[in-house]
């Protein structure tokens, strides 16, 4: 088989969010060697809907460390939630964007890696609120996707099941934290070469020590 790398992220995400343009250069420089995929990891799946208000304090010091990190930057309609929680009519949910994504890979399953990062700069950048149906529209004219096509498999149940079948993967690879990065060399070889983020030229090593030890 063609090794695989598999991302494993999740839409709400700030560190992955992060790690985007160093997974992005990744998958665009390996696109001959590799095959991609994305998973998404279903990091909030509240029973009920919970407001912004539960993580707002956290994101508003932890983002400052994902900017000087990574070299990122949040955009203030984003933040505009997260220091106006009271006032934003945000209930973060990782289900749709993991559905989307899952609709997403049938129609361009080797860019999976770009949708990713457009999801979460819709989010983190342009304050789009992924579980509104609408926040989706302007990728749908990008990758020339038919809307109606689009939004009907977004309400199936049969794409539901695609996404929390990635969910269940996640616990079996043992990802606990995201973004996640692993080489698949065999049916059974995952090898992890990212926990967390990780810089390019770091990341590149892994991988190219992978594959020659896999050769």
């Amino acid at each position: 088989m063609k090794p695989v790398l598999i991302y494993c992220y999740d839409a709400y995400c700030g560190w992955c969010y992060g790690f985007s343009p160093v997974i992005k250069q990744l998958a665009d420089e390996y696109k001959d060697r590799l095959e991609m995929d994305v998973l998404s990891g279903g990091m909030i799946l509240p029973e009920k809907p919970a407001h912004i208000d539960q993580i707002a304090p956290y994101i508003q010091k932890a983002y400052k460390t994902v900017e000087e990190t990574t070299g990122i930057k949040f955009g203030q309609d984003f933040l505009w939630h997260i220091f106006n929680y009271e006032d934003s009519d945000w209930y973060p949910n990782s289900e749709k964007p993991a559905i989307a994504m899952c609709i997403f890979k049938e129609y361009y399953p080797d860019r999976a890696v770009e949708f990713a990062a457009d999801l979460q700069y819709g989010l983190n950048y342009e304050g789009r609120d992924l579980t509104d149906n609408e926040a989706y529209r302007h990728l749908l004219e990008k990758y020339s996707i038919q809307p109606e096509v689009f939004y009907e498999k977004l309400e199936s149940e049969e794409y539901k099941e695609k996404a929390y079948y990635e969910f269940s993967l996640m616990k079996q690879l043992r990802v606990e934290g995201y973004p996640c990065v692993f080489v698949q060399t065999d049916e059974l070889k995952f090898h992890m070469v990212a926990k967390g983020f990780v810089d390019y030229d770091t990341l590149k090593q892994r991988i190219e020590n992978v594959l020659k030890a896999a050769a």
